[in-house]
Parts: C-alpha cells; structure tokens; sequence
C-alpha cells in the first residue's frame, strides 16, 4: 500500500488546515487508519486513529475538540480537519496503515503496516 499526504502548509494561529491522505492498494481488512506528527526535536506523536469503516474515531488528548478524522471509503482517502492551531501543532504529519489498537485510558498502540512520506503542517504568524 502507498499512502500519499497532502495539505499541508503555512497557517497562523488559530487558523485551520485540512490534510488528505490517499492509498493506492489494498488495506488489510482490520487496519485502522492514523496520523502522527513528530515536531522538529521531539519524537513521534500519535495524534488520531480512524477504523476501516471510519465508523470508530481516536484522538490524543493534544488535538481532541480540535481535529476530526474522517474516511472516505470509496475514494481510499483519510482527512484530518485542523482547527484552533497553534505553534505547538506544527510537524510533519504523517499518515500510516496501522495494525495497532487502542488502549486503556484512551492511547494508542501502533504498528504500522505503511506509512507515507509526511506533509509539513506549519502554524506561525
């Protein structure tokens, strides 16, 4: 499976972003779709989880109220809504084939299946 970000950009704060990723392939029937950022300096951050049928969504406790996931199964595509950004959002977001879980206490386990190349997501003034 290739997955294929778009949407990033430069926004100021408070300003709102929507990111797009596409897959090419087929998907193992009980993956979950995620999306992770990782800021420049610090380590990957799960950001938000979406199941096959884009009926079950997860957010980390940073983007929650802010971000949706939302799924478009006819056309393969995941899109993460951004809204109320700020500085502390900005990374690169990447979108991945995830065979993980959630967890107690509202985490989430990964383990990526694939993953795409990223889309810089950059919230300054």
């Amino acid at each position: 499976v290739k997955l294929l970000e778009s949407g990033g950009g430069l926004v100021q704060p408070g300003g709102s972003l929507t990111l797009s990723c596409k897959a090419s392939g087929s998907t193992p029937n009980n993956a979950y779709w995620t999306w992770v950022r990782q800021a420049p300096g610090k380590g990957q951050e799960w950001v938000s989880s979406v199941d096959r049928d884009g009926d079950k969504t997860y957010y980390a406790e940073s983007v929650k109220g802010r971000f949706t996931i939302t799924k478009d199964n006819v056309q393969n595509t995941v899109y993460l809504q951004m809204k109320s950004l700020t500085s502390e959002d900005t990374a690169l977001y990447s979108c991945a084939i995830d065979m993980g879980n959630p967890t107690y206490g509202g985490g989430w386990y990964s383990r990526f299946h694939s993953r795409g190349q990223g889309t810089q997501v950059t919230v300054s003034s």
